[in-house]
């Protein structure tokens, strides 16, 4: 049986970005010669933090800020934002739909009021 770790390395997740964006990445990714499994940016998780910690640091932040909240905080605007659970999935690379249901809890009653008249229904 896979542990999680396997199976999140399984799953591709697909991620939307404009389409100027996602050129400019491919002109970047072209000039610098690299493969579909490269990285963009040659930096490793301590400099990921270390960057992170900085710039909390500057802006005044007295909370301890980490990579992993600002991936909540990037699910939880996304959910208000679109009202679309699976496509948070699909954006999250979460494998299970219950991985990505938790963040319905985060949403007030004004936010899921909204979102629901949002929604059109086809005739």
């Amino acid at each position: 049986m896979l542990d999680r770790r396997q199976m999140t390395r399984m799953i591709t997740p697909m991620i939307g970005i404009p389409q100027r964006l996602a050129d400019r990445l491919k002109s970047y990714a072209y000039e610098k010669k690299l493969g579909d499994r490269d990285r963009l940016f040659p930096i490793n998780r301590s400099r990921a933090w270390q960057i992170i910690n900085r710039a909390s640091m500057g802006a005044g932040f007295n909370k301890r800020i980490y990579p992993h909240l600002l991936r909540h905080s990037d699910a939880i605007e996304r959910l208000k934002q679109t009202g679309n659970p699976k496509a948070l999935q699909l954006h999250l690379g979460h494998s299970s739909t219950l991985m990505t249901m938790r963040y319905l809890n985060t949403l007030t009653q004004e936010d899921a009021v909204r979102i629901n008249q949002e929604v059109q229904f086809e005739e």
